[in-house]
């Protein structure tokens, strides 16, 4: 008997342009928003929703096409805004809730309406629950359109599982993905982390992704977890 290997890790490229980003009801809005650039209501724009739901993707088409710079949340102090917005229409700040420089944000938030150029920032939460100490920052947030990302739906939910396999040059059959889809958390991280796990499973038992692999795999993992529980 040949014992499994433990598989390299050579890490994937997730495919990052507008022609391959997945829309359903959960993300149509914030897609379509961004396709309204430079008609926005405001200098800013506010997109959020959980880990892993296409935040960083939409942020990278809208950089693309816009030519946006993005900018590190905790380094905003060290930028020049006028300056900045002298060679770019936009700009980038991605996790903004997270922990960001508020000074910084606030004058490149003020740079930008003087300027006419517009900020795109993302969270995980809406502005109004994000810890801001500034009120004028505040203020300017709330006063800020935003979008929230809803979690997959089952169309979503299916795309996704497909897109994640083929990213890693896997091709899967509609068969595995609905078997994927009903065992599983139904969120975009849970789906990032479960394809990842199937690839790397099949690499180190030198089998391709098919269910009754899935079976063997879900099967003898869960009977491990169940062994694992204290007796009662």
């Amino acid at each position: 008997m040949i014992e499994p290997q433990l598989p390299l890790d050579l890490g994937h490229r997730p495919a990052l342009g507008g022609a391959d980003f997945l829309i359903s009801s959960c993300n149509a809005e914030a897609a379509a928003w961004l396709d309204r650039w430079p008609h926005w209501p405001g200098p800013a724009l506010v997109l959020h929703g959980p880990d892993g739901c296409g935040k960083t993707h939409l942020a990278s088409i809208f950089a693309q096409r816009s030519g946006a710079r993005m900018l590190d949340p905790a380094q905003l102090g060290a930028v020049d805004p006028f300056r900045l917005f002298e060679t770019a229409a936009a700009a980038v700040v991605e996790d903004a809730d997270l922990g960001v420089d508020e000074v910084g944000l606030f004058h490149l938030y003020n740079a930008a309406k003087e300027c006419g150029a517009h900020l795109l920032l993302t969270g995980r939460l809406a502005p109004g629950l994000w810890q801001i100490a500034l009120p004028d920052l505040r203020s300017r947030l709330l006063a800020a359109h935003s979008v929230r990302i809803r979690p997959p739906d089952d169309r979503m939910m299916e795309a996704l599982l497909v897109k994640l396999f083929a990213d890693r040059q896997l091709k899967v059959g509609q068969d595995v993905v609905a078997y994927l889809a009903t065992r599983m958390e139904r969120s975009f991280a849970a789906a990032r982390a479960l394809v990842a796990h199937v690839d790397s499973a099949a690499l180190a038992a030198h089998r391709a992704v098919t269910v009754p692999f899935l079976r063997e795999l879900l099967d003898r993992e869960e009977d491990e977890r169940q062994a694992r529980l204290p007796w009662c």
